[in-house]
């Protein structure tokens, strides 16, 4: 409507003012409802085609969208594993610190399994003191094999040297005898030893392994019993928490509830155009935000990114072809806008309904430009009818208020 006012200014109004006073006809008389069309034709064609190309040109270089928000992440509050409550520690709407203890689960079986972790420890302990005392044994046989290889040893050379003194005293098979009681006696010492390395290496490595095993199974015990107390991520506000002792937590279908951090995240906001204003949008670009939570407000901002991709055409893989006739919406180019300046956003609250434009400038372009003067003139048009876009929304948002309250119904 503010476009075919302004247009009806420089078309249908000179038309009428030519027929009034240059051609001397009258309204009523010579221009009637009934003879409107014929005799204001040329001003209303004109204000037509005049309107549809100032719309047009508006709604291109200066875009406007009703889809913009400031999304914000909430953390659900789940366990690892099921389990039923056992003890609640904090309320719905309650605020929390980070690492605080919102609930607990029944830890019977976690308990179960400490307890089974440090009896198997005990047990470990238990043997390494049995092949202790066993290698202490060994050590003793061991010892005593060597002294008895020792003695026959000492006994072997005593009896040679009597019989190289005199070779009658002492037999040949007393030699022989005394040999093979030394040989004997060796293959006990290497027994004895033998026996001794295993008891040394299951006391010193096996056991040892055992025990890191044991060690391990009871730290995940731990563990495991300790995940049984479900602590705050991060410090915010509680919603939707609304357990009861006994109720089942399940970390897939049963969560217990939102936690809505403190720090929501910079401020920013998250505006989707139409595909057909993508090539016109650029990193630096002038904004403007008017939002529902903070009416009568009109805030500047700046495009900050542009998504290179568009969400509508995202796919999963599943187990059957994607139709393209099954994308109905044809998606927007989502661009990220932030405040113009430092606090800015201050009263908007995160997730509220927004509208948004965005405005071509070409100043620069103009100024630095090796351009023609049908180019500037061209550029200079631009630029100006953005002030129209610029009142429309501000219209909108003094009307926004009565809209939703009175208006709407609700």
């Amino acid at each position: 409507m503010l476009e075919f006012l302004l247009c009806s200014l420089v078309t249908i109004l000179p038309d009428y003012l030519f027929r009034r006073y240059a051609q001397g006809k009258r309204w009523g008389q010579d221009i009637t409802f009934q003879s409107m069309w014929y005799e204001l034709r040329w001003g209303i064609v004109s204000c037509f085609v005049l309107t549809v190309s100032l719309i047009t040109m508006i709604f291109y270089y200066h875009p406007s969208t009703t889809h913009v928000s400031s999304f914000y992440r909430t953390l659900t509050i789940l366990p690892e594993s099921g389990g039923r409550v056992s003890e609640i520690y904090v309320d719905n709407r309650q605020h929390v610190e980070q690492g605080q203890p919102l609930f607990k689960l029944d830890d019977s079986s976690q308990q179960a399994a400490v307890i089974t972790a440090r009896k198997a420890l005990g047990e470990i302990a238990a043997e390494e003191a049995v092949l202790s005392a066993e290698l202490e044994a060994a050590e003793g046989l061991m010892r005593q094999a060597e002294g008895s290889l020792q003695q026959a040893i000492d006994e072997l050379e005593t009896n040679k040297e009597l019989a190289d003194r005199n070779s009658g005293i002492v037999g040949e098979r007393e030699i022989e005898r005394l040999e093979l009681s030394v040989a004997s006696r060796q293959g006990a010492l290497d027994t004895a030893v033998a026996n001794r390395d295993a008891v040394a290496v299951t006391l010193l490595q096996l056991i040892e392994a055992k025990r890191e095993s044991a060690q391990a199974r009871l730290d995940e015990a731990l563990i495991a019993l300790e995940k049984t107390t479900i602590y705050a991520g991060e410090s915010g506000l509680l919603q939707q928490f609304a357990l009861k002792v006994g109720d089942y937590v399940n970390p897939v279908l049963r969560p217990a509830g939102l936690l809505v951090p403190d720090t929501l995240g910079p401020t920013e906001f998250q505006a989707g155009f139409d595909q057909v204003n993508d090539q016109i949008f650029e990193v630096g670009m002038p904004a403007e935000i008017s939002c529902i939570s903070k009416p009568f407000t009109v805030v500047p901002m700046v495009v900050a990114d542009i998504q290179e991709v568009i969400p509508a055409g995202q796919f999963r893989p599943t187990d059957q072809l994607t139709d393209i006739q099954d994308r109905a919406r044809p998606g927007t180019v989502t661009i990220i806008l932030e405040p113009l300046y430092a606090g800015g956003a201050d009263g908007i609250k995160p997730g509220s309904k927004c509208i948004a434009n965005a405005y071509t400038s070409n100043h620069d372009r103009i100024a630095h430009g090796d351009l023609g003067g049908g180019q500037k003139l061209f550029l200079h048009m631009v630029d100006t009818v953005g002030v129209v876009h610029a009142v429309i929304l501000r219209i909108q948002t003094l009307l926004l208020p009565v809209q939703r309250l009175v208006f709407s119904g609700h």
